[in-house]
């Protein structure tokens, strides 16, 4: 094998990956957990550079997941507003501006339509024989820690074992999740994919977490663009949590869907307020504990990945990078130590959901929580409180 170009996001047999047909409209699927969050900025960052070599990224935004939720027929983010067709023809309406163009179109999401209807749909409204499909993966063992805290963030109160117990040892193994298989069990993934367009117009890249910029590198083959044009865009918004951080989130979902309170207010309250807050201003340390997947789970990731490996290269897909990788898993590492979550996280997170409550009703005149000092938001929370405690 050759290693060198295995590590540049490259076939094994070292051949150099040719650019798609001129006019293609590359279609990145994800799932998640697998760099899209990366792709999908370094793609908008380079939006205007990439449009000069012929190349056009759609959507007025770096995820258009309205837009594919509505596409895909899957409800929206815990308390968010529900997608709609209006979403969808919005981006298929940006997509046929690019006429003859190469386009690449990127949302994880795409890979949470799960009938073979849905999918020809989407091929077909997105140019048919033009589509080429691209499905990015990682080792499922790498996958299971990141997605069962992205699931907290949605109103997930099951903690990381029991989860992984309905997971791997409960048939018919779709609850509480039912979505992460639909995602993750990669071969069936790619079959249903390869079902609309034939292996022919899909690719899957394998990706290498030793190499950060393997991703983008592809990205950069398959379009046609010159190497380096695409770079990484620091996005503290979407770091995974650490153990304490969902910890603390899912004993607020206990208590949140324990009393019954509206999902719109955990939307705006907690996913928008304290837990985008916590990500911007306050980063993971040495000192925090990471979430441990235990030595059975990980045997039992490493055998479906070998399994997904071998029916994925049986489909005829081209496949960069090396697909034995899915099957590989980190060592468990032993017990995990206790969590602490550091008082200045916790103060962070009630703060953000503060500057929310502020914005909501109307702190700053109109503008933005970022745009606010603290001094006038507490100064408005203040006056709030002592107007209702006048009132009662």
């Amino acid at each position: 094998m050759d290693t060198d170009r295995t590590r540049e996001g490259l076939p094994a047999t070292g051949a150099v990956v040719p650019p798609l047909p001129a006019g293609t409209r590359l279609l990145h699927i994800g799932p998640h957990k697998t760099g899209t969050t990366a792709v999908q900025g370094a793609l908008f960052a380079a939006k205007e550079e990439m449009a000069r070599h012929g190349v056009d990224f759609p959507a007025h935004s770096r995820h258009p997941i309205e837009a594919v939720l509505a596409a895909c027929a899957r409800p929206a983010m815990m308390g968010d507003p529900l997608p709609t067709e209006k979403h969808w023809r919005r981006l298929l309406d940006q997509v046929a501006a690019t006429g003859r163009r190469t386009s690449v179109i990127s949302s994880e999401f795409f890979a949470d339509a799960e009938d073979d209807a849905t999918i020809a749909r989407i091929v077909e409204q997105l140019g048919g024989d033009r589509v080429h499909v691209l499905v990015t993966l990682r080792p499922l063992a790498r996958i299971m820690p990141s997605q069962w805290q992205q699931y907290v963030q949605n109103g997930l109160r099951l903690g990381y074992e029991p989860w992984l117990e309905h997971m791997l040892r409960r048939p018919p193994y779709d609850r509480p999740t039912p979505s992460f298989w639909r995602r993750h069990r990669h071969d069936r993934l790619v079959e249903r994919w390869v079902g609309a367009t034939g292996p022919g117009r899909v690719t899957v890249v394998v990706v290498d977490d030793r190499d950060r910029d393997a991703l983008t590198r592809a990205f950069e083959a398959l379009l046609g663009l010159p190497g380096g044009l695409l770079r990484p865009v620091p996005e503290a918004a979407n770091r995974s949590l650490t153990l304490a951080e969902t910890e603390m989130l899912r004993n607020l979902n206990r208590e949140f869907r324990g009393n019954g309170l509206p999902e719109e207010l955990y939307s705006k309250l907690v996913r928008h307020g304290a837990i985008a807050h916590m990500k911007n201003v306050c980063g993971p340390t040495p000192q925090d504990v990471r979430i441990r997947t235990p030595q059975w789970a990980l045997e039992a990731a490493a055998g479906i990945g070998a399994e997904a490996a071998a029916r994925i290269v049986g489909t005829g897909v081209r496949v960069l990078g090396d697909p034995a990788s899915l099957s590989r898993a980190p060592a468990s590492g032993g017990p995990a130590d206790e969590p602490r979550l550091a008082p200045e996280v916790a103060a962070q997170a009630l703060f953000g959901m503060l500057t929310t409550v502020a914005a909501t009703n109307g702190a700053g005149k109109g503008r933005t929580v970022h745009r606010t000092s603290s001094k006038e938001l507490v100064k408005v929370l203040g006056h709030r409180c002592l107007k209702r405690l006048r009132l009662r």
